[in-house]
């Protein structure tokens, strides 16, 4: 079934006119808008419901962004876009590569920050589902919390493997072509290209497969793409 609820946006600025004007722009576009002012009280809003998308400034008091950040990564692979008036390119780059899948500067210029903000969500595609998905006996992915236990050990997934999972998990036992994949996996790197997704799923096999050189799960449709299937007996 369908889930047709407004996607849900955390707005986390310790600036209250901002969070006043953007909420009500965001709310006017059929976005379900929550606000904090600073991360202290971002925690406590996310303890109560994960966002879909999270709005965050870098200077703020308390929980300041980046380490805000680091922690909502560490928990789940919630898409963040900063919004921030530091305009460093080297901060920039850092936050996009660590915990960012955007980045604004202030002063933003909304309809531009709108078309991110959907350019995000839709290229992120579903959302990441908060239950485990039990592919067999030697492997459960708990893409939620970026995580897979093989063979009884849990291993911790990157934020790019994660999204290339969840890609695959959404179309279990069928091909996901490479361009899918590489457009879903780097939504912000303008000049990735195939290599990209051959050395991921390379490394992603040495992690979620009993025998990499023998994959059960994550299997190569040569020329095409790749597919994750379940398997009732991984050995």
């Amino acid at each position: 079934m369908m889930d047709h609820r407004p996607r849900r946006i955390l707005l986390v600025d310790d600036d209250p006119s901002l969070l006043v004007v953007l909420s009500e722009q965001l709310s006017e576009d059929g976005y379900e808008v929550a606000t904090a002012r600073d991360g202290q009280e971002a925690v406590h809003r996310l303890e109560s419901g994960w966002p879909d998308l999270i709005l965050l400034d870098l200077m703020m008091p308390r929980v300041d962004g980046l380490a805000l950040a680091r922690q909502i990564k560490a928990d789940a692979d919630l898409p963040i876009i900063v919004l921030s008036a530091v305009d460093s390119a080297d901060s920039k780059a850092r936050l996009l590569d660590e915990v960012a899948e955007d980045y604004v500067t202030k002063p933003y210029h909304y309809p531009e920050l709108r078309a991110r903000i959907q350019r995000v969500l839709s290229r992120l595609g579903d959302r990441i589902p908060r239950q485990s998905l039990v592919l067999g006996p030697n492997l459960t992915l708990d893409l939620y919390r970026r995580a897979a236990t093989v063979a009884a050990k849990e291993v911790q997934l990157t934020p790019t493997e994660a999204r290339l999972l969840n890609v695959l998990a959404a179309n279990l036992g069928e091909i996901v072509a490479t361009e899918t994949l590489l457009s879903r996996g780097w939504t912000d790197t303008e000049e990735a290209d195939p290599s990209y997704v051959w050395v991921s799923m390379r490394r992603l096999r040495q992690k979620i497969e009993v025998d990499a050189d023998h994959p059960v799960h994550l299997l190569t449709a040569r020329g095409l793409g790749y597919k994750l299937v379940a398997a009732r007996d991984d050995g």
